[in-house]
């Protein structure tokens, strides 16, 4: 399996990090040693200085499917979860600095979350609310309809250059409120008020 990610997805996020708004989407890869086990506490490497989280929502691929057309996308998922795509902030802008590409800020060991997933059908895709508190404090607070490119949208792009496998995860992009996080800090992900992931910082 493979973890396909989007970055720019949400304007406000867009805007806090400074960064230019794309035309088309962004797309990035995290390999499969970047998920975290489950009920495994996240160690900061010893090469990251700044580590910064990124709750996004989640999809899971359920067949494989390639230039997908984006009326047809919905039949190849059926559940949706949270996770976050933990980057090494200062490391990733010394990267895109040199035009480099970002793999080492964001798909090292552990740095994707994965949650727990629900049928799609428990949700309206299009208004899909989610949060991620730090210490039991609302720190990034979302909404699918603010994403640039929907959940459809996304899936007929990224097969356009990948094909999509069963068990294959796309991460759909941050909202704004992206910060730094530390030892003993505890990361809750909340999809639509259920509990996704709980995280512990070491």
């Amino acid at each position: 399996m493979k973890i396909i990610c989007i970055g720019r997805n949400y304007a406000k996020h867009i805007e806090e990090l400074e960064n230019e708004r794309p035309e088309t989407p962004v797309v990035f890869l995290k390999p499969d040693s970047a998920i975290l086990p489950k009920k495994m506490p996240f160690f900061i490497p010893p090469f990251a200085n700044s580590i910064h989280y990124e709750v996004e929502i989640l999809v899971k691929i359920n067949k494989v499917g390639k230039h997908i057309d984006a009326k047809f996308a919905h039949k190849y998922y059926d559940e949706i979860g949270l996770g976050i795509d933990f980057t090494d902030r200062e490391m990733q802008a010394k990267l895109k600095a040199k035009g480099l590409p970002w793999e080492k800020a964001k798909s090292f060991d552990g740095a994707a979350v994965v949650g727990e997933f629900y049928p799609k059908e428990k949700f309206n895709l299009n208004a899909i609310k989610f949060q991620l508190l730090k210490n039991n404090e609302v720190v990034q607070d979302g909404n699918s309809n603010a994403m640039l490119w929907k959940i459809d949208e996304l899936i007929a792009y990224v097969s356009q250059y990948f094909t999509l496998k069963k068990g294959d995860i796309l991460f759909t992009g941050t909202p704004a409120g992206v910060g730094e996080t530390k030892i003993n800090d505890v990361l809750i992900g909340t999809l639509e008020g259920n509990t996704s992931f709980s995280v512990k910082i070491k």
